[in-house]
């Protein structure tokens, strides 16, 4: 899709619901707020909303419920945000697997259009991925790595959240530009992934953070590499993919807040600046940083410009790579 096509049909959306009625908006809300984290828990999404939902609950004076709906990759549960009412009481927290990756995958029959289905609140935060591999594996460098797997293709598995989730494409990524062959084994989730990576039952995988760092830290599971352009600030011993030997990889995952499309104007300024506060909050802050991410507070228009950059990247990526979910 043209960029600025995909830009004009996010103008198209938000212009929808800055016409929506205010008044819905004054007194709001009146009741707890829903927000849908479309993977099982544990992982980067669950732990981003029910942070935010605590300060946030707060400064609304409203509960906010987290509501785990894993499957196809987080299509499902974005799928149920997209066709929820309009009215500020479901929301999401969601990432570029199921903005920018996900469409591509499903041959643009995900259920929902990243651009038009959203109301965009704001970035969260980007996180970089990293590389672990179970203790058990007698690789310590991604040099070691690349030699088993070119040694012994297929033979290797490695978890992801899904089939089209940001860990998989990243991986299939990786598998392309190394030039190496894995054995894919997809969970309903990062939490659920990591778990059966401690657990030995697969040996790799490409995850966010935050599931992973305390087992890193605890070295149930082995860091090899991180996927950023940059080495980690909370990780400085670990190489990027890029210089450890597969030049120029590069894959971040972006989080965000969301909601159905026709959300009016008012309640999407609204959450985003009591967003923007938490985000602003200095034990937020210190959270995201120590799990090694960076904090990506802004506008809903520029959470609208973010989705549309990374579809545009992404999506160009998954055809090139010729990746289909099944």
């Amino acid at each position: 899709m043209p960029k600025w096509t995909g830009m004009l049909a996010i103008i198209v959306a938000a212009v929808a619901a800055c016409a929506t009625d205010p008044a819905a908006a004054q007194n709001y809300p009146t009741r707890p707020i829903t927000v849908v984290v479309p993977f099982a828990a544990g992982g980067g999404n669950d732990i981003l909303a029910r942070l935010l939902g605590q300060h946030m609950g707060r400064a609304l004076g409203q509960q906010f419920v987290i509501e785990n709906r894993g499957g196809a990759a987080g299509t499902i549960g974005a799928r149920a945000v997209a066709k929820a009412p309009p009215d500020g009481y479901t929301l999401m927290v969601g990432h570029s697997g199921l903005f920018a990756m996900a469409p591509g995958l499903y041959g643009n029959n995900a259920g929902y259009d990243p651009r038009k289905d959203f109301a965009p609140i704001s970035g969260i935060a980007s996180y970089q991925q990293v590389l672990v591999v179970n203790p058990s594996m007698p690789v310590r460098t991604l040099a070691d790595l690349l030699m088993l797997a070119k040694k012994e293709p297929g033979k290797i598995t490695y978890a992801t959240a899904g089939i089209g989730s940001g860990s998989h494409v990243s991986t299939e990524l990786f598998t392309a530009m190394a030039n190496v062959k894995l054995t894919h084994v997809p969970y309903r989730g990062s939490g659920p992934a990591v778990s059966d990576l401690v657990g030995g039952h697969v040996a790799m995988g490409i995850t966010t953070i935050p599931p992973a760092i305390s087992q890193i830290r605890s070295g149930l599971l082995r860091a090899i590499a991180v996927t950023g352009d940059t080495r980690l600030a909370i990780l400085p011993d670990l190489p990027t993919i890029s210089e450890a030997g597969v030049p120029d990889y590069v894959a971040v995952i972006h989080y965000s807040m969301v909601a159905p499309a026709g959300t009016p104007h008012a309640i999407v300024e609204r959450l985003n600046t009591e967003l923007r506060a938490a985000l602003n909050q200095a034990d937020v802050r210190a959270r995201i940083l120590d799990e090694g991410g960076d904090v990506l507070v802004g506008t809903p228009e520029s959470l609208a410009a973010d989705i549309d950059q990374e579809e545009t990247k992404w999506g160009a990526l998954v055809r090139k790579l010729g990746l289909r979910a099944e």
